[in-house]
Protein backbone atom coordinates (compact mmCIF):
# COMPACT_ATOMS: atom_id res chain seq x y z
CA UNK A 1 0.00 0.00 0.00
CA UNK A 2 1.53 3.36 -1.00
CA UNK A 3 2.51 5.64 1.84
CA UNK A 4 0.57 8.79 2.53
CA UNK A 5 2.32 11.57 0.60
CA UNK A 6 4.30 14.14 2.51
CA UNK A 7 3.02 17.68 2.77
CA UNK A 8 5.35 18.73 -0.03
CA UNK A 9 3.69 16.19 -2.33
CA UNK A 10 0.55 18.28 -2.45
CA UNK A 11 2.56 21.07 -4.06
CA UNK A 12 3.71 18.83 -6.91
CA UNK A 13 0.99 18.41 -9.57
CA UNK A 14 0.29 14.81 -10.39
CA UNK A 15 2.57 13.23 -7.80
CA UNK A 16 -0.09 10.77 -6.60
CA UNK A 17 -1.17 9.68 -10.09
CA UNK A 18 2.47 9.34 -11.11
CA UNK A 19 3.27 7.18 -8.09
CA UNK A 20 0.33 4.88 -8.68
CA UNK A 21 1.08 4.47 -12.38
CA UNK A 22 4.56 3.42 -11.29
CA UNK A 23 3.12 0.76 -8.97
CA UNK A 24 1.52 -1.17 -11.82
CA UNK A 25 4.32 -3.70 -12.46
CA UNK A 26 4.32 -4.71 -8.80
CA UNK A 27 0.51 -4.85 -8.69
CA UNK A 28 0.45 -7.16 -11.70
CA UNK A 29 3.20 -9.33 -10.22
CA UNK A 30 1.39 -9.58 -6.88
CA UNK A 31 -1.82 -10.68 -8.59
CA UNK A 32 0.01 -13.32 -10.62
CA UNK A 33 1.91 -14.62 -7.60
CA UNK A 34 -0.78 -14.51 -4.94
CA UNK A 35 -4.10 -14.05 -6.68
CA UNK A 36 -4.00 -16.50 -9.57
CA UNK A 37 -4.77 -19.64 -7.54
CA UNK A 38 -7.83 -18.18 -5.73
CA UNK A 39 -9.12 -16.82 -9.05
CA UNK A 40 -8.77 -20.26 -10.67
CA UNK A 41 -10.72 -21.83 -7.79
CA UNK A 42 -13.49 -19.25 -8.13
CA UNK A 43 -13.60 -19.91 -11.88
CA UNK A 44 -13.82 -23.68 -11.25
CA UNK A 45 -16.78 -23.29 -8.91
CA UNK A 46 -18.63 -21.07 -11.38
CA UNK A 47 -17.80 -23.27 -14.39
CA UNK A 48 -19.35 -26.26 -12.60
CA UNK A 49 -22.69 -24.43 -12.64
CA UNK A 50 -22.58 -23.93 -16.43
CA UNK A 51 -23.84 -20.36 -16.87
CA UNK A 52 -25.59 -19.89 -20.21
CA UNK A 53 -25.19 -16.10 -20.44
CA UNK A 54 -23.08 -13.38 -18.81
CA UNK A 55 -24.17 -9.93 -17.71
CA UNK A 56 -21.47 -7.38 -16.90
CA UNK A 57 -22.14 -4.45 -14.60
CA UNK A 58 -19.86 -1.50 -13.88
CA UNK A 59 -19.42 2.27 -14.01
CA UNK A 60 -16.66 4.53 -15.33
CA UNK A 61 -13.21 2.98 -15.64
CA UNK A 62 -14.57 -0.35 -14.44
CA UNK A 63 -17.08 -0.25 -17.31
CA UNK A 64 -14.15 -0.34 -19.73
CA UNK A 65 -12.66 -3.28 -17.85
CA UNK A 66 -16.03 -5.02 -18.12
CA UNK A 67 -16.06 -4.41 -21.87
CA UNK A 68 -12.66 -6.12 -22.07
CA UNK A 69 -14.14 -9.09 -20.21
CA UNK A 70 -16.99 -9.17 -22.74
CA UNK A 71 -14.50 -9.62 -25.57
CA UNK A 72 -12.67 -12.35 -23.64
CA UNK A 73 -15.81 -14.29 -22.78
CA UNK A 74 -17.34 -14.12 -26.23
CA UNK A 75 -14.13 -14.86 -28.17
CA UNK A 76 -12.43 -17.41 -25.94
CA UNK A 77 -15.48 -19.17 -24.47
CA UNK A 78 -18.26 -18.47 -26.94
CA UNK A 79 -20.46 -17.23 -24.09
CA UNK A 80 -22.93 -14.52 -25.11
CA UNK A 81 -22.52 -11.40 -22.98
CA UNK A 82 -24.33 -8.15 -22.36
CA UNK A 83 -23.61 -4.95 -20.49
CA UNK A 84 -26.34 -4.56 -17.88
CA UNK A 85 -28.61 -1.51 -17.78
CA UNK A 86 -28.75 -1.08 -14.03
CA UNK A 87 -31.54 1.50 -14.06
CA UNK A 88 -33.95 -1.18 -15.31
CA UNK A 89 -33.87 -2.64 -11.80
CA UNK A 90 -32.70 0.25 -9.60
CA UNK A 91 -34.96 2.93 -11.12
CA UNK A 92 -37.73 0.99 -12.90
CA UNK A 93 -38.00 -1.99 -10.60
CA UNK A 94 -37.82 -4.60 -13.37
CA UNK A 95 -37.55 -8.22 -12.25
CA UNK A 96 -35.74 -10.17 -14.99
CA UNK A 97 -35.35 -13.94 -14.86
CA UNK A 98 -31.61 -14.44 -14.32
CA UNK A 99 -31.49 -18.16 -13.62
CA UNK A 100 -28.26 -19.68 -15.03
CA UNK A 101 -26.92 -16.20 -15.77
CA UNK A 102 -23.51 -15.14 -14.47
CA UNK A 103 -23.55 -11.53 -13.31
CA UNK A 104 -20.05 -10.04 -13.03
CA UNK A 105 -19.89 -6.68 -11.27
CA UNK A 106 -16.61 -4.79 -11.61
CA UNK A 107 -15.94 -1.99 -9.13
CA UNK A 108 -12.64 -0.72 -7.78
CA UNK A 109 -14.11 0.43 -4.48
CA UNK A 110 -17.01 -1.99 -4.25
CA UNK A 111 -18.94 0.79 -2.60
CA UNK A 112 -21.20 2.27 -5.28
CA UNK A 113 -24.78 1.91 -4.01
CA UNK A 114 -26.27 1.28 -7.48
CA UNK A 115 -23.84 -1.55 -8.14
CA UNK A 116 -24.59 -3.08 -4.75
CA UNK A 117 -28.33 -2.77 -5.34
CA UNK A 118 -28.14 -4.22 -8.86
CA UNK A 119 -26.05 -7.16 -7.65
CA UNK A 120 -28.34 -7.87 -4.73
CA UNK A 121 -31.32 -7.78 -7.10
CA UNK A 122 -29.59 -10.09 -9.59
CA UNK A 123 -28.79 -12.63 -6.91
CA UNK A 124 -32.39 -12.61 -5.75
CA UNK A 125 -33.44 -13.18 -9.38
CA UNK A 126 -31.35 -16.35 -9.56
CA UNK A 127 -28.07 -15.11 -11.00
CA UNK A 128 -24.65 -16.44 -10.11
CA UNK A 129 -23.03 -13.24 -8.82
CA UNK A 130 -19.33 -12.41 -8.94
CA UNK A 131 -17.80 -9.17 -7.65
CA UNK A 132 -14.39 -8.07 -8.93
CA UNK A 133 -13.10 -5.36 -6.60
CA UNK A 134 -10.06 -3.86 -4.92
CA UNK A 135 -11.75 -4.19 -1.52
CA UNK A 136 -12.72 -7.64 -0.21
CA UNK A 137 -14.47 -5.97 2.76
CA UNK A 138 -16.70 -3.82 0.55
CA UNK A 139 -20.52 -3.87 0.50
CA UNK A 140 -20.41 -5.26 -3.04
CA UNK A 141 -18.25 -8.20 -2.00
CA UNK A 142 -20.64 -8.85 0.87
CA UNK A 143 -23.74 -9.15 -1.31
CA UNK A 144 -22.06 -11.23 -4.04
CA UNK A 145 -21.90 -15.00 -3.95
CA UNK A 146 -18.31 -14.97 -5.23
CA UNK A 147 -15.56 -12.36 -5.05
CA UNK A 148 -12.22 -11.71 -6.77
CA UNK A 149 -9.74 -9.37 -5.08
CA UNK A 150 -7.62 -7.54 -7.70
CA UNK A 151 -5.01 -6.84 -4.97
CA UNK A 152 -3.88 -3.49 -6.41
CA UNK A 153 -3.35 -1.83 -3.03
CA UNK A 154 -4.96 1.41 -1.93
CA UNK A 155 -5.53 3.84 -4.78
CA UNK A 156 -5.67 7.52 -3.80
CA UNK A 157 -5.58 9.27 -7.17
CA UNK A 158 -8.99 10.04 -8.65
CA UNK A 159 -7.92 8.91 -12.14
CA UNK A 160 -7.76 5.13 -11.79
CA UNK A 161 -4.61 3.56 -13.22
CA UNK A 162 -3.29 0.53 -11.34
CA UNK A 163 -6.79 -0.68 -10.47
CA UNK A 164 -7.68 -0.68 -14.18
CA UNK A 165 -4.75 -2.84 -15.29
CA UNK A 166 -5.16 -5.11 -12.26
CA UNK A 167 -8.86 -5.52 -13.09
CA UNK A 168 -7.99 -6.51 -16.66
CA UNK A 169 -5.49 -9.10 -15.47
CA UNK A 170 -7.90 -10.50 -12.87
CA UNK A 171 -10.62 -10.83 -15.51
CA UNK A 172 -8.19 -12.50 -17.90
CA UNK A 173 -7.15 -15.01 -15.23
CA UNK A 174 -10.80 -15.68 -14.41
CA UNK A 175 -11.74 -16.37 -18.03
CA UNK A 176 -8.68 -18.57 -18.42
CA UNK A 177 -9.79 -20.42 -15.30
CA UNK A 178 -13.25 -20.98 -16.78
CA UNK A 179 -11.65 -22.66 -19.80
CA UNK A 180 -9.24 -24.71 -17.69
CA UNK A 181 -6.14 -22.59 -18.31
CA UNK A 182 -3.62 -21.39 -15.75
CA UNK A 183 -2.78 -17.96 -17.21
CA UNK A 184 0.94 -18.61 -17.64
CA UNK A 185 1.02 -16.50 -20.81
CA UNK A 186 0.52 -13.44 -18.57
CA UNK A 187 3.80 -13.98 -16.71
CA UNK A 188 5.86 -11.51 -18.83
CA UNK A 189 3.44 -8.64 -18.19
CA UNK A 190 5.03 -7.07 -15.07
CA UNK A 191 8.42 -6.71 -16.73
CA UNK A 192 6.91 -5.38 -19.96
CA UNK A 193 4.85 -2.89 -17.95
CA UNK A 194 8.01 -1.66 -16.23
CA UNK A 195 9.69 -1.19 -19.60
CA UNK A 196 6.78 0.92 -20.81
CA UNK A 197 6.93 3.15 -17.74
CA UNK A 198 10.63 3.70 -18.40
CA UNK A 199 9.72 5.29 -21.74
CA UNK A 200 7.86 8.24 -20.25
CA UNK A 201 10.11 10.73 -22.06
CA UNK A 202 8.77 9.42 -25.40
CA UNK A 203 5.23 10.02 -24.23
CA UNK A 204 6.11 13.50 -22.98
CA UNK A 205 7.33 14.40 -26.46
CA UNK A 206 4.05 13.18 -27.95
CA UNK A 207 2.03 15.10 -25.38
CA UNK A 208 3.35 18.43 -26.61
CA UNK A 209 1.26 18.16 -29.79
CA UNK A 210 -1.93 18.05 -27.71
CA UNK A 211 -1.22 20.96 -25.40
CA UNK A 212 -3.72 23.19 -27.17
CA UNK A 213 -6.06 20.53 -28.51
CA UNK A 214 -9.75 21.41 -28.36
CA UNK A 215 -10.96 17.87 -28.98
CA UNK A 216 -9.57 14.44 -29.80
CA UNK A 217 -10.79 11.22 -31.38
CA UNK A 218 -9.53 7.83 -30.20
CA UNK A 219 -10.35 4.70 -32.15
CA UNK A 220 -9.63 0.99 -32.18
CA UNK A 221 -11.26 -2.35 -32.87
CA UNK A 222 -11.50 -5.69 -31.11
CA UNK A 223 -9.53 -6.05 -27.92
CA UNK A 224 -8.19 -2.51 -28.38
CA UNK A 225 -11.62 -0.87 -28.21
CA UNK A 226 -11.84 -0.91 -24.37
CA UNK A 227 -8.38 0.70 -24.38
CA UNK A 228 -9.62 3.49 -26.65
CA UNK A 229 -12.56 4.14 -24.33
CA UNK A 230 -10.37 4.11 -21.22
CA UNK A 231 -7.79 6.42 -22.82
CA UNK A 232 -10.52 8.88 -23.74
CA UNK A 233 -11.87 8.79 -20.20
CA UNK A 234 -8.42 9.42 -18.74
CA UNK A 235 -7.85 12.42 -21.02
CA UNK A 236 -11.24 13.91 -20.21
CA UNK A 237 -11.07 13.49 -16.45
CA UNK A 238 -7.51 14.85 -16.13
CA UNK A 239 -7.01 17.44 -18.88
CA UNK A 240 -10.71 18.19 -19.62
CA UNK A 241 -10.12 17.74 -23.37
CA UNK A 242 -13.32 16.40 -24.98
CA UNK A 243 -12.05 13.03 -26.18
CA UNK A 244 -14.42 10.93 -28.24
CA UNK A 245 -13.86 7.19 -28.42
CA UNK A 246 -15.20 5.11 -31.30
CA UNK A 247 -14.95 1.61 -32.57
CA UNK A 248 -13.30 1.91 -35.96
CA UNK A 249 -16.44 0.48 -37.55
CA UNK A 250 -18.61 3.11 -35.89
CA UNK A 251 -16.19 5.89 -36.82
CA UNK A 252 -16.79 5.12 -40.50
CA UNK A 253 -20.55 5.37 -40.03
CA UNK A 254 -20.82 9.14 -39.77
CA UNK A 255 -18.36 10.53 -37.20
CA UNK A 256 -15.52 10.35 -39.75
CA UNK A 257 -17.03 13.50 -41.28
CA UNK A 258 -15.75 15.60 -38.38
CA UNK A 259 -12.13 14.48 -38.94
CA UNK A 260 -9.98 16.85 -40.99
CA UNK A 261 -6.31 17.75 -41.31
CA UNK A 262 -6.25 19.55 -37.97
CA UNK A 263 -8.16 16.91 -36.01
CA UNK A 264 -5.97 14.88 -33.64
CA UNK A 265 -6.73 11.18 -33.91
CA UNK A 266 -5.16 8.43 -31.82
CA UNK A 267 -5.48 4.87 -33.09
CA UNK A 268 -4.85 1.94 -30.76
CA UNK A 269 -3.72 -0.86 -33.05
CA UNK A 270 -3.53 -4.31 -31.51
CA UNK A 271 -1.13 -6.77 -33.08
CA UNK A 272 -3.64 -9.32 -34.34
CA UNK A 273 -7.10 -9.56 -35.85
CA UNK A 274 -8.33 -6.36 -34.23
CA UNK A 275 -5.50 -4.42 -35.83
CA UNK A 276 -6.20 -6.05 -39.18
CA UNK A 277 -9.88 -5.05 -38.91
CA UNK A 278 -8.83 -1.45 -38.16
CA UNK A 279 -6.67 -1.16 -41.30
CA UNK A 280 -9.42 0.24 -43.59
CA UNK A 281 -10.11 2.90 -40.96
CA UNK A 282 -6.45 3.89 -40.81
CA UNK A 283 -6.38 4.15 -44.59
CA UNK A 284 -9.43 6.43 -44.59
CA UNK A 285 -7.97 8.62 -41.85
CA UNK A 286 -4.71 9.02 -43.78
CA UNK A 287 -6.73 9.83 -46.88
CA UNK A 288 -8.46 12.66 -45.02
CA UNK A 289 -5.12 14.07 -43.89
CA UNK A 290 -5.87 13.48 -40.22
CA UNK A 291 -3.17 14.12 -37.62
CA UNK A 292 -2.91 10.39 -36.92
CA UNK A 293 -0.87 9.07 -34.01
CA UNK A 294 -0.68 5.30 -33.57
CA UNK A 295 -0.06 3.27 -30.43
CA UNK A 296 0.79 -0.16 -31.79
CA UNK A 297 3.29 -2.21 -33.81
CA UNK A 298 6.28 -0.45 -35.39
CA UNK A 299 5.08 -0.81 -38.98
CA UNK A 300 1.83 0.95 -38.10
CA UNK A 301 3.61 3.72 -36.19
CA UNK A 302 5.98 4.27 -39.13
CA UNK A 303 2.99 4.87 -41.41
CA UNK A 304 1.43 7.55 -39.18
CA UNK A 305 2.20 11.16 -38.26
CA UNK A 306 3.69 9.92 -35.02
CA UNK A 307 3.22 7.29 -32.40
CA UNK A 308 4.44 4.94 -29.74
CA UNK A 309 5.68 1.43 -30.52
CA UNK A 310 4.15 -1.17 -28.21
CA UNK A 311 6.06 -4.32 -27.18
CA UNK A 312 3.58 -6.70 -28.80
CA UNK A 313 5.97 -9.32 -30.18
CA UNK A 314 5.07 -12.64 -28.61
CA UNK A 315 2.24 -11.16 -26.51
CA UNK A 316 -1.17 -12.74 -27.25
CA UNK A 317 -3.66 -10.22 -28.59
CA UNK A 318 -6.00 -10.73 -25.65
CA UNK A 319 -3.27 -9.64 -23.22
CA UNK A 320 -2.12 -6.57 -25.13
CA UNK A 321 -4.76 -4.22 -23.59
CA UNK A 322 -3.04 -4.59 -20.20
CA UNK A 323 0.08 -3.06 -21.75
CA UNK A 324 -1.30 -0.66 -24.33
CA UNK A 325 -3.20 1.45 -21.79
CA UNK A 326 -0.04 2.28 -19.80
CA UNK A 327 1.51 4.76 -22.30
CA UNK A 328 -1.95 6.26 -22.77
CA UNK A 329 -2.23 6.80 -19.02
CA UNK A 330 1.15 8.52 -19.23
CA UNK A 331 -0.13 10.58 -22.14
CA UNK A 332 -3.14 11.82 -20.13
CA UNK A 333 -0.79 12.70 -17.29
CA UNK A 334 1.73 14.52 -19.50
CA UNK A 335 -0.92 16.42 -21.48
CA UNK A 336 -2.49 17.59 -18.23
CA UNK A 337 0.86 18.78 -16.85
CA UNK A 338 1.66 20.52 -20.16
CA UNK A 339 -1.64 22.40 -19.94
CA UNK A 340 -0.76 23.66 -16.46
CA UNK A 341 -3.30 21.50 -14.64
CA UNK A 342 -3.07 18.97 -11.85
CA UNK A 343 -4.13 15.38 -12.69
CA UNK A 344 -4.46 14.69 -8.95
CA UNK A 345 -7.20 17.29 -8.59
CA UNK A 346 -9.73 16.87 -11.42
CA UNK A 347 -12.77 19.08 -11.02
CA UNK A 348 -16.06 17.69 -9.70
CA UNK A 349 -14.91 14.08 -9.39
CA UNK A 350 -15.25 11.67 -6.49
CA UNK A 351 -13.64 8.27 -6.04
CA UNK A 352 -16.96 6.60 -5.31
CA UNK A 353 -19.82 7.86 -7.46
CA UNK A 354 -23.36 7.49 -6.19
CA UNK A 355 -26.00 7.02 -8.88
CA UNK A 356 -29.35 5.34 -9.03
Amino acid sequence: MPATPAASDSEQPGVIMSREMGEQPEALRRLLDRGAAPIRETARLIAERGPRFVLLTARGTSDNAALYAKYLLEIRLGLPCGLASMSTTTAYGAEPDLRDVLMITVSQSGGSPDLVAATRSARAAGAITLAVTNNPDSPLAAVSEHHIDIMAGRERALPATKTYTASLLALYLFVEGLRGGDGTEARPLPELAAQLLDRQAEVRALASRYRFAERMVITSRGYGYPTAKEAALKLMETSYIPALSYSGADLLHGPLAMVDNISPVIAVVTDGRGGEALQPVLDRLRGRGADLVVFGPKEQVDGASGGFVLPTAGVPEELQPILEIIPLQLLAYEVTIARGQDPDAPRALAKVTETR
